[in-house]
């Protein structure tokens, strides 16, 4: 079945990827989490990629803004300057590889229990874009947008 949604799901508005991935995000301790977390995850991949390689973690950067630009330009200009303070980070905290790729261990593991305690399942288990979701879920709640199923 998730195989007759694939062309559809691809045409979601940010509306209701937000939406669907709000669902598995209703515990106010896993909201939590997530808000520390996926934080936590989006700049140690770029830690990460920034150590094995500057130009490809660049360009990857640069496909995931135009994967947030599609959706909303608020949201990419959100998830830009994101971006912009991850890499100001990196470079006043010059870890390895290993340091960033722990913080990418443990934050995944603060999701795991988020989820544990909310008693569903991460949404990227559905749909592989949802590890992209994630961090527009967080930018969205810092922009100060609700929407009407977290009234």
């Amino acid at each position: 079945m998730s195989r007759n949604r694939q062309p559809r799901m691809s045409k979601r508005t940010l509306e209701q990827w937000l939406s669907e991935y709000s669902v598995s995000h209703q515990n106010l301790i896993n909201k939590k989490i997530h808000w520390l977390c996926v934080p936590a995850i989006f700049v140690s991949l770029l830690g990460m990629g920034m150590s094995l390689s500057v130009w490809f973690t660049l360009i990857m950067s640069a496909l995931v803004l135009l994967f947030y630009m599609r959706l909303s330009t608020p949201l990419f200009m959100a998830m830009a300057m994101f971006i912009l303070i991850c890499i100001s980070v990196m470079a006043l905290l010059p870890w390895g590889f290993k340091v960033w790729a722990s913080l990418f261990v443990v934050a995944w593991i603060g999701q795991f229990i988020g989820h544990k305690i909310e008693g569903k399942k991460p949404s990227f288990f559905e749909d592989l874009k949802f590890l992209l979701i994630g961090p527009a879920w967080v930018a969205n709640s810092l922009m100060g947008r609700k929407r009407a199923s977290e009234s």
